[in-house]
């Protein structure tokens, strides 16, 4: 068993700020909208937001999840009571329901879909706005919280809501089924094949194989990337969900899904960052359309997810490589150091900000997969498997390694530096393999003593293997080179970002006619606020250390020659993560002076007229600009056109669309 504490500096910073929050949040207005579903007078209002809307109920899920790993975590006795209370809770309300069900909302919608002959698309069933993938986030925080607090009661309630499932769902056929999936339904199949692993009951597993939709996941074991106009966090979980099946099954066909997909998202599909998405879909591969609705944070949570399971498969370096970028540079980034609460999109228009949810008027789905971060930090930092250990990450923590009687501490203050100090602080002479994480941002050579000896031994997969018996006193100290390098955007060679090793700068652009506040209910609010002008910097891409240099004195921030045009202007840089509560650009146009001055002549009136006539922007077939306008709809269909990169929306017979 391994068991890790996060030290001292920016992650576990984080992470208290996150405990906070989970503190802060009321059991009884979470749990509120389970009793009015059930016709029971909850105890106090619910809260606000998507709390108030069709999606209700999935706030406890996450918040469930959340705090059975923080729990784990640091063992803190209130958050203990307050699970164990809305277990209870929970417990109470399906003891009133006749099927065992328990939802925010009522199982109305459910019930129609049984009969087989039911409405569906993108994002409403029967009526109703995604109730499997509400569904599933209730499923996973029971789940969690059996596993990490080892309460009973979440497994009694989780197995007699997935019986209910089973009893409802046994009706559809094959078709039905498939039809049903066409609505966004979260990772269904993922917690039912967890559930199957838990009790060994084997409709659990033949559910888990019902809820995999056949026309995502069957061309994407053929190698086929058909992920252009598809939403893409609807996608992420169905395939974390079949890498699970490949576990139990061994099938291939669900391996091959998982790998591909990763590696189209990852190679082709992702922003600087390490998020992807645009407005919440995939564009075409290798496009990188910058905005301010760009990198969902929940696309990220759950492609961090995927990557973690696919290292168990094969341990190389590339899986922690990505982990590494999306971890400090879109998670750790994406949640407000100040209040703790969390961004929806991360910007990557130029000139824009990061906005946040409101404590207790949002409740988005980022807002809940947000509680769930901080609380997974110390989750893959290391692996072991016999007698390897992987050191992945370089976040200061403690490792306690309970069958090798092992304790080993990682002291870093990375990523100021590149020195990472591993001691082993109790230790009797076991034997084991470390393996560590050698990143594909070394600029120089890694050097690497173990017990002031030094060693050299790399394989081919990106690791140094390090195989002694490890006593207490043992010490392995290690320095990677950091270096500033150039990140180049793949849809155009002139769209650049600069990364400090692993760590993206972001210019720190000031408050310039910034909003009276960032944290907002409606993460919408602000898309049309007006930017500013973001300098374009008049130098050579490829040799930024050129005209970028470091601030002596200062742990990580650099600054620019006075090459940013017009008006020869410096900019300061400094990680994103340490960036909030101002204006921003990760992307800069970098070109020559003849460039600049054709760009400045053809572009400027185009954009200019285009924002001035620019009232709002509502985009068809998208889930959020849909329900944010509050359409309504009939005898409507919506799908995506590859040949215009747009989302497109029809009415037939007597029909109709209105937008507000």
């Amino acid at each position: 068993m391994v068991q890790v504490q996060l030290l001292d500096g920016i992650f576990k910073e984080s992470a208290d700020k996150g405990m906070d929050y989970l503190l802060f949040l009321d059991i009884d207005r979470l749990v509120a909208p389970f009793y009015e579903a059930a016709s029971l007078a909850p105890k106090k209002q619910r809260y606000g937001g998507w709390e108030e809307t069709g999606i209700s109920g999935h706030s406890l899920g996450h918040w469930l999840s959340a705090a059975a790993y923080m729990y784990r975590n640091t063992m803190n006795r209130a958050l203990k009571d307050k699970i164990n209370k809305a277990i209870d809770e929970l417990e109470y309300i399906q003891s009133v329901h006749d099927r065992n069900f328990i939802g925010g909302f009522p199982s109305t919608c459910f019930e129609k879909v049984f009969t087989g002959n039911f409405e569906v698309d993108h994002f409403t069933l029967a009526g109703h706005w995604v109730p499997w993938y509400s569904m599933h986030k209730l499923f996973a925080g029971l789940i969690d919280v059996y596993k990490l607090v080892k309460n009973e009661k979440a497994l009694s309630v989780v197995t007699k809501l997935a019986d209910w499932v089973e009893s409802g769902t046994v009706r559809l056929t094959e078709a039905q089924f498939q039809k049903m999936l066409i609505c966004e339904h979260g990772g269904m199949n993922d917690v039912m094949a967890e559930l199957y692993l838990l009790t060994q009951n084997q409709t659990y597993l033949q559910l888990a194989i019902r809820f995999c939709e056949q026309q995502i996941l069957e061309p994407l074991s053929n190698r086929r990337d058909l992920l252009e106009g598809k939403h893409a966090n609807t996608q992420i979980p169905k395939v974390i969900g079949a890498a699970k099946l490949y576990d139990i099954t061994k099938e291939e066909k669900y391996k091959t899904a998982a790998t591909f997909f990763w590696q189209e998202v990852t190679r082709v599909r992702s922003y600087i960052i390490g998020g992807n998405s645009i407005n919440e879909h995939f564009g075409r591969v290798s496009d990188e359309t910058l905005g301010v609705q760009t990198t969902e944070t929940c696309n990220t949570y759950n492609m961090l997810k995927l990557t973690a399971h696919l290292f168990l498969w094969e341990q190389k370096s590339e899986y922690y490589d990505f982990y590494e970028r999306a971890l400090y540079n879109h998670i750790l980034a994406s949640q407000d150091p100040d209040s703790g609460m969390k961004a929806y999109f991360v910007s990557t228009e130029p000139g824009h900000f990061k906005v946040y949810h409101s404590p207790e008027d949002s409740f988005w789905c980022c807002t809940g997969t947000g509680m769930e971060n901080p609380t997974r930090y110390s989750e893959h930092i290391y692996y072991q498997r016999d007698d390897e250990l992987f050191v992945n990450l370089f976040i200061a923590s403690q490792l306690q390694l309970e069958e090798k009687e092992l304790r080993l501490k990682l002291e870093t203050d990375f990523p100021h530096s590149g020195r990472v100090q591993l001691k082993v602080e109790e230790g009797d002479g076991r034997f084991l393999s470390i393996h560590l994480r050698i990143p594909y941002w070394i600029n120089g050579k890694v050097s690497i003593f173990v017990n002031k000896k030094q060693t050299f031994l790399t394989d081919k997969k990106g690791y140094v293997t390090l195989s002694r018996r490890w006593k207490a006193g043992d010490r392995v100290e290690v320095d990677f080179p950091l270096g500033l390098h150039s990140y180049i955007a793949k849809d155009d060679p002139n769209k650049v970002g600069f990364m400090y090793g692993p760590i993206v700068l972001a210019g720190a652009l000031g408050r310039e006619n910034f909003p009276e506040t960032d944290i907002q209910a409606n993460h919408l609010s602000l898309n049309a606020h007006p930017l500013i002008d973001v300098p374009v910097f008049i130098a050579d891409k490829d040799r930024p250390w050129n005209w970028i240099k470091r601030v002596d004195g200062l742990p990580i921030q650099f600054e620019t020659e006075p090459v940013g045009q017009p008006g020869n202007q410096r900019v300061t840089l400094i990680p994103f993560y340490q960036l909030h509560h101002e204006r921003y650009s990760l992307y800069w146009s970098v070109m020559d002076e003849n460039s600049f001055k054709a760009l400045k002549s053809l572009e400027k009136e185009k954009e200019t007229r285009l924002k001035q006539i620019t009232i709002d922007v509502v985009q068809p077939n998208e889930q959020q600009e849909e329900i944010e306008h509050f359409i309504q709809k009939k005898n409507s269909r919506s799908g995506y056109l590859n040949t215009v990169r747009r989302g497109w929306r029809d009415c037939r017979d007597d029909g109709f669309l209105v937008i507000r």
